[in-house]
């Protein structure tokens, strides 16, 4: 039988090195669902963000790519989710764990 993702997570989390890049990746991550979901809930494709923020649809695909290697601007995510129809909040939450850089 074939292990559930949850499993697959938790085993993958326990060697200290993967769980140390997870923690590092899921910030951006997040950022990345994030501005997907609130496109969808504006009910906006990514062409049409694009073209509400005068960029290419590409743009945007990179902008929302959990793969991707840039780092969007700060100015850039407030953009878009002004496009979509919100605010941004940045909140800071207390680090639970330790990791050193």
């Amino acid at each position: 039988m074939r292990a559930t993702l949850d499993e697959f997570k938790k085993k993958a989390l326990a060697d200290p090195e993967v769980e140390k890049e997870y923690r590092k990746l899921s910030p951006a991550y997040a950022l990345r669902k994030q501005l997907i979901k609130i496109r969808k809930d504006a009910g906006l494709t990514q062409a049409e963000i694009a073209e509400i923020l005068k960029t290419n649809k590409s743009n945007i695909s990179r902008l929302e790519n959990v793969h991707s290697t840039i780092s969007p601007r700060l100015s850039t995510i407030e953009k878009y989710a002004k496009a979509a129809g919100y605010d941004l909040k940045i909140n800071f939450v207390p680090q639970i764990y330790s990791t050193p850089e």
